[in-house]
């Protein structure tokens, strides 16, 4: 076992280095089956997180930027190429989401690339807009006032009354495609306008009058690494109409031009014009695209043609119940479980879905080449700092296969970049966060039996970023690890390497405990492979988080060359060398060695009173990632029932019902999937190591449903309302006296329960 070795090479390296009801779509499920399950989707609040928390905890937050999760009320299938969603906001620019629960304009239906929750940028969007009357293509002049009591939102569904126009919009999708329904509730002239989104006044636009369409691409720049260059691709969209067009024309800045197209101005977009009785429908097909026009229309032919839109909205509506009835709940915990099922919602929108519907997709870095996936399908947009933590290792649970085109797409990058990206997002490399988390996602997916790829492969490329330095055109491209030569060199990153050329800069103790744990996910393959040097070479590093331990304060901090430390210590403060966060918060983070760090901290006592000092100063912060894995780390010292209260009081006052819902970034599903593990009753501190630490579950019984045929179902039986403490557990009918559980075991199925009491206990 891998902590054996760990514990081996201590000993002789030691150096001491928020709810909408869903409308009127039962009457659409045909199958006598799928009615008779439990519908899910009302209890999806996709407006949560679209506007400043609300709950418990966000309050004391100064900083409201903090208090902003940037989801959307995104619609389309899970893991989609493209979301729709209402628009609030006109543009691409970065931490502006496009839509925002308090913004009072609407201006029209995007077919968004927006990286859910984050604070990133729209990319190769455009936008359709219904308005009737005289045309007009000014966004301050077309734009509708709306109220939210003309909204309806589901995961798969979207309608809006527009007063002004007096036009009822509705909109579902498919993986690249959708469908909207427009309803004219009087007569009049209706114009569709079609707007791609670029803020750097480029893209092109097209009508074509006698087959009745509108095509266009929108071209995607970079962010972080070569920040506003071209990506390699762009955003590409093909729409027509089921009805012919009385008049279409394109325009820039509001000017109407008589041309059928327009390209790189300011503002441009093209418009169709019809005539609709009172009651008359429009039906509007949309189809998009990485890689060109023409694909975009093939994915539209394919996904829908011609289809009927409440026989689109019937599947979308199907593949989600499908998609959340993999975790069935029994409880009358209503809020409970609109929180939970809203979390996993938010947990399956990322990684984004890149291929067209013949395997076609943009080269990684590409430079607008393309390639073909045979098998499977390839994906990006991974915010992998965020989400190899929790969000990855929920889909390694529930969606096995998917996790593993997950990893084949991060091959793919590599072979086609030549280095395993660090976070690759806009089909891009980038150096926008820390660490070298594709390996701790790969390792983790790999432990866990998801092998379909090409593991040596995998192999050769992480360990090149763990042993080399790229060259100079490379590194500022964003390969590599940042600061690589001096963690190599020094077992740690030292003070004077300022690490410029990243967009986090500096942080060198974070990066170093970082690396440390993906030193410890490549030796875990290593082992396996049988690559002896390598695994013992990386084991020893992955100890490298003892060398930036300050015994004399009990915590991590930076450190010089020379090996004196940084100067003024400041445990609570944001410092320089830490990544988002205080030395006291990141001295946590040593996930894959926590009996190392137990020993340094002078045992698990001492690990049990700097956790509580931790939460008695209310420096625990939620609503960033560094600390998620920090309540379950009780499981370690002598008082596991602190983290049973811990998580139990985080599961209440972090996350709430309304679009006030999330208590901070919801970082592409990170913030949402530790809900859902912890809810569960179990979560991956360690994901590499394939186990799960146990705390007590939110609900009176849980089933979860494996891709493998098998249920594992968690019961929770409690002595009163108030119980939140375990007293004893077993699974499949044998005491189970464990603070963890395997993988393996949750996959096998049976029955995990736990027996929970008002007053701690210990397992």
């Amino acid at each position: 076992m891998l902590l054996t070795d760990l514990k081996k090479i201590t000993s002789k390296y030691k150096k001491g280095l928020q709810f909408l009801f869903f409308l009127a779509t039962a009457a659409l499920y045909t199958d006598v089956v799928y009615a008779q399950q439990q519908n899910l989707i009302p209890y999806v609040q996709p407006f949560s997180g679209t506007s400043a928390s609300t709950t418990l905890a966000s309050q004391h937050i100064e900083d409201k930027t903090e208090r902003l999760a940037n989801t959307i009320p995104a619609v389309a299938p899970p893991f989609s190429m493209t979301q729709w969603t209402p628009q609030t906001q006109l543009t691409e620019k970065k931490c502006l989401a496009p839509y925002y629960y308090n913004n009072k304009k609407f201006y029209g239906f995007r077919a968004t690339h927006w990286i859910s929750g984050s604070c990133t940028q729209d990319y190769g969007s455009f936008t359709i807009m219904p308005i009737s009357g005289q045309l007009k293509t000014n966004a301050a002049q077309y734009a509708e006032n709306y109220v939210h009591e003309n909204e309806v939102s589901t995961p798969s569904y979207y309608k809006l009354k527009l007063p002004r126009h007096q036009l009822l919009t509705e909109i579902t999708a498919s993986l690249r495609s959708g469908i909207m329904r427009i309803t004219a509730l009087k007569t009049d002239s209706v114009y569709i306008l079609v707007t791609p989104n670029s803020d750097q006044n480029k893209g092109f636009i097209q009508v074509n009058t006698e087959k009745g369409e509108i095509s266009g691409y929108n071209p995607v720049h970079r962010i972080y690494q070569g920040w506003g260059e071209p990506a390699g691709f762009s955003g590409y969209f093909f729409i027509r109409f089921k009805k012919a067009f009385t008049s279409a024309g394109v325009y820039s800045e509001g000017h109407i031009f008589k041309q059928q197209n327009i390209s790189n101005k300011k503002d441009i977009g093209a418009f169709a014009g019809f005539k609709l009785q009172k009651g008359e429908q429009l039906i509007v097909y949309s189809g998009t695209s990485f890689t060109s026009i023409d694909a975009a229309k093939a994915n539209l032919e394919s996904e829908i043609k011609n289809e009927d839109f409440d026989a689109v909205l019937a599947r979308t509506n199907q593949i989600w119940e499908k998609s959340l009835l993999q975790i069935s709940i029994t409880d009358t915990n209503e809020k409970g479980k609109k929180i939970f099922y809203t979390a996993l919602y938010h947990a399956m929108q990322h990684p984004r879905l890149y291929n067209d519907v013949d395997g076609k997709y943009p080269q990684f870095d590409g430079k607008y080449q393309n390639k073909t996936i045979n098998k499977g399908n390839y994906y990006d947009d991974f915010s992998m700092w965020d989400i190899y933590r929790a969000q990855l290792p929920l889909m390694e649970l529930l969606k096995p296969n998917l996790a593993n085109s997950f990893v084949n797409s991060m091959v793919l990058k590599g072979q086609q970049g030549g280095w395993l990206p660090i976070f690759p997002c806009w089909n891009s490399y980038t150096a926008a966060m820390i660490g070298d988390h594709a390996t701790a996602f790969i390792a983790s997916a790999y432990n866990k039996g998801i092998r379909n790829y090409d593991i040596n492969e995998a192999y050769r490329l992480m360990r090149q970023n763990a042993f080399q330095m790229p060259d100079s055109a490379d590194y500022l491209n964003g390969k590599g690890r940042r600061g690589i030569n001096s963690y190599l060199k020094y077992g740690y990153i030292p003070q004077e390497d300022s690490i410029p050329n990243a967009f986090h800069k500096r942080e060198q103790v974070s990066r170093t405990l970082e690396y440390a744990y993906d030193d410890y996910a490549l030796a875990s393959i290593a082992k396996d492979l049988g690559k002896e040097a390598d695994y013992r070479q990386l084991l020893k590093r992955s100890l490298n988080y003892q060398n930036i331990f300050d015994s004399n304060v009990g915590m991590v901090r930076g450190r010089f060359s020379n090996g004196s430390w940084y100067k003024p210590f400041y445990p609570d403060h944001r410092e320089p060398y830490i990544t988002e966060g205080t030395p006291r918060q990141y001295t946590f983070y040593v996930p894959h060695d926590m009996p190392g760090l137990i020993k340094l901290m002078g045992g698990s006592k001492n690990l049990e009173n700097e956790l509580d000092s931790l939460f008695d100063k209310k420096e625990y912060w939620h609503g960033n990632e560094p600390g998620h894995q920090i309540p379950f780390l009780y499981n370690y010292t002598p008082s596991p029932w602190k983290t049973q209260m811990q998580v139990s009081r985080i599961l209440a006052e972090e996350y709430g019902e309304g679009a006030g819902g999330l208590s901070g970034n919801d970082d592409a599903g990170q913030m949402s999937a530790w809900y859902v593990f912890a809810a569960l009753g179990f979560y991956p501190v360690d994901p590499v190591s394939g186990n799960y630490q146990l705390t007590s579950p939110l609900f009176k019984k849980t089933t979860i449903s494996f891709s493998n045929g098998k249920k594992l179902t968690i019961i929770a039986i409690k002595k009163s309302k108030k119980s939140i403490y375990i007293s004893k557990i077993s699974l499949n009918g044998r005491p189970f006296t464990k603070n963890q559980i395997r993988h393996q075991s949750l996959v096998q199925g049976g029955k995990l329960i736990f027996y929970l009491q008002d007053q701690p206990a210990t397992l």
